[in-house]
């Protein structure tokens, strides 16, 4: 059996995802992450007068008992499953949008009729393109994200995400495929409308800036604190900077398993669907205390079974019971109603 072609596709994927600046999980993206940590630590020790060696600093960000925890090592089999997995899925949802930004764009063009070339900068139009793309990918991205929570059939394969007792960068790729394939065409969806209409509105295809094709905006984002949303480094955002924000402290409260948090802070970078549909959460400066992981002492937690393929057993239940709690009661014959 010749394994080079697979051995050939594996490589390849693990230099796009650790070297490509614009990879969500980028060796640059993990260094100035694991910069940022460092720093606000260092910042942390100094103001209560203790000294700054980075030897603890890098003991307080990889404490053993989360580095060596079944969930980490569930979370780096995952970023290798997904690894592969995610290319496949993302060549779907990348045709998807393309199909749904010019077919938006020639819908538009045939009410409305063509429009001509804007007259506005290069640098402006592409600017606003960027944006507008940037807040289209947090709005599919809340929205996927609210259904994932509220849907019982969706959040039996989300639920998976959630299995995590500590937080990592890599339990970011703790999600199942079937959540992964409805997430990205929702986001296709919502990033095909906002393309499609920007380029009728400037009259020509508009490109955003990007690094390696993934808007500017969210790599910086991604660069600045993204990755610390999956760690126990508590950084909060408060006041007006929480409800426009998304901080590490508001993601981690996601994963509470406190019931006062269930359902809170769905964004991804903003806090600001949150905001606006009421599933805001603003954290406290100071920490709180929390726990993480739904059912985290179930048989086969953090294995293939019990995250994998579990979840289509329990979401055809869901369907199940769905359809027994809606289908009316067949009538009886009346020789079988007198015998009742």
């Amino acid at each position: 059996m010749d394994l080079s072609p697979g051995l050939a596709y594996f490589f390849s994927q693990l230099g796009k995802a650790l070297l490509g600046p614009g990879s969500h999980v980028s060796i640059f993206s993990l260094a100035s992450a694991l910069s940022v940590a460092l720093v606000v630590l260092a910042v942390r020790r100094y103001r209560k007068g203790r000294r700054v060696r980075l030897r603890p600093l890098l003991r307080a960000l990889f404490p053993r008992h989360i580095v060596m925890s079944r969930s980490s090592l569930a979370d780096l089999g995952y970023f290798y499953f997904n690894l592969f997995l995610f290319g496949i899925i993302f060549g779907w949802a990348l045709v998807s949008y393309e199909v749904l930004s010019h077919g938006v764009t020639d819908l538009l063009v045939s009410l409305f009729g063509p429009t001509r070339p804007t007259a506005l900068p290069a640098f402006v139009s592409r600017l606003v393109i960027t944006v507008a793309l940037f807040l289209a990918y947090e709005l599919g991205y809340w929205l996927n994200h609210y259904l994932s929570h509220r849907i019982p059939f969706l959040w039996e394969f989300h639920k998976v995400h959630h299995s995590a007792t500590v937080l990592t960068p890599l339990t970011n790729f703790r999600v199942h495929p079937v959540y992964m394939c409805i997430f990205l065409n929702i986001l296709a969806v919502f990033i095909g409308l906002a393309n499609g209409v920007g380029d009728y509105i400037f009259g020509q295809t508009t490109h955003q800036y990007g690094l390696t094709d993934t808007n500017l905006i969210l790599v910086f984002f991604i660069y600045l604190y993204v990755h610390l949303q999956h760690s126990q480094l508590w950084i909060a955002f408060t006041g007006w900077l929480g409800h426009v924000f998304m901080s590490p402290a508001h993601h981690q409260i996601h994963h509470s398993r406190d019931p006062a948090h269930f359902n809170k802070n769905l964004g991804s970078c903003l806090a600001l669907w949150d905001w606006m549909f009421g599933t805001l959460y603003v954290p406290s400066a100071e920490r709180e205390a929390l726990e993480f992981g739904v059912e985290p002492d179930r048989a086969h937690a953090h294995t293939i079974r019990g995250e994998l393929i579990a979840p289509f057993i329990r979401s055809a239940l869901v369907l199940k019971e769905l359809f027994e709690r809606r289908s009316p009661p067949v009538p009886l014959p009346a020789p079988e109603r007198e015998r009742a």
